[in-house]
């Protein structure tokens, strides 16, 4: 009786990885991106920042604990990684107000309603930012000019790279200018420099896998590329659409999540290939020069569906034909 055989389930080998290390692992590769933000938009970039995070932390802690009735669990850095996206997505000189009900709609209704942490469907910071787009597109689309360049502080309307690419591209900034980070946007699109050493410290710490980024800037570069050979104008240019928009950070930090995308290595690549396909056809022929949000919102539905399709068949399973 002293060598009792105890049988539970999987996983019987920890691996070390836990949800709050590596939500914490996203936030320090986020940080290089923070600080170009801080230096172009100076203290705007903070308040949008500390907002977003304070908004989303405060609803997940109050819908958990006075709605749920369940223990609330803000520490593990969901909610604050949520609200660190929102703010990427969004310019700098939104309303309080709205930014607010953005984070709302991100926590309460994206993320809880459907279970919390590893139920959601979509990404919460990508549907926060489509709700507030698609709900008050005029603050959503007025850009501050950066600090660095404007000469003064106050906001200005100012066509980010993408709107220029589409409608006036004479006044479109340098390829190294779009790579560094001092166009406008929100402060998620500012470098993609940055934003490419938190994908090396990301890849580094296994935190994620090159398959969903790598599968989405390819498809881009190639999609662009091809209409690039046939009609060499600046809307097509692979580097233009690579360096410009939230392309970068949706790639790297959004398409990436856990919860919302495919499980198999296969699938990550036909799930990222997607999102470049979408993008690009969006951003060419669609309403909004942005696609990526969009592409990603629309391939997280799809998820389930790819990890039906490419999860392998268990050993002795029977495969009916016919």
């Amino acid at each position: 009786m002293e060598n009792k055989l105890i049988v539970s389930p999987s996983p019987h080998v920890h691996s070390g990885d836990t949800i709050q290390k590596n939500m914490y692992a996203v936030l320090i590769a986020l940080i290089p991106a923070f600080l170009v933000a801080l230096y172009v938009f100076r203290l705007d970039a903070l308040i949008i920042t500390a907002l977003a995070v304070l908004f989303c932390v405060g609803f997940e802690y109050l819908i958990v604990r006075f709605i749920l009735k369940k223990e609330p669990s803000i520490l593990d850095g969901s909610a604050i990684i949520t609200g660190v996206l929102l703010a990427f997505n969004v310019p700098t000189g939104l309303p309080v107000w709205i930014l607010a009900l953005g984070s709302l709609f991100a926590i309460g209704v994206v993320k809880l309603t459907f279970g919390g942490l590893g139920n959601n469907i979509f990404n919460p910071a990508i549907a926060g930012r489509i709700f507030l787009l698609i709900s008050f597109p005029a603050q959503m689309t007025t850009w501050a000019a950066p600090e660095t360049t404007a000469a003064t502080t106050d906001a200005v309307s100012s066509a980010t790279v993408l709107g220029a690419l589409k409608f006036a591209p004479e006044t479109m900034p340098s390829l190294m200018e779009m790579f560094l980070g001092t166009e406008p946007g929100s402060l998620g699109e500012m470098s993609v420099a940055a934003l490419l050493l938190g994908l090396i410290y990301l890849l580094w710490k296994r935190v994620i896998t090159w398959h969903i980024p790598v599968s989405i800037l390819a498809t881009v570069a190639l999609f662009t590329g091809l209409l690039y050979l046939f009609n060499p104008v600046p809307l097509y240019h692979p580097l233009i659409h690579l360096f410009s928009g939230g392309l970068m950070l949706g790639a790297i930090f959004m398409a990436t999540d856990y919860v919302t995308s495919p499980l198999t290595k296969r699938g990550m690549l036909i799930y990222g290939s997607a999102i470049g396909f979408i993008t690009v056809a969006i951003r060419l022929w669609g309403a909004y020069p942005e696609g990526v949000s969009f592409a990603i919102l629309l391939m997280n539905a799809f998820t389930p569906l790819i990890n039906n399709y490419t999860t392998p068949k268990r050993f002795g399973e029977v495969v009916k034909h016919g």
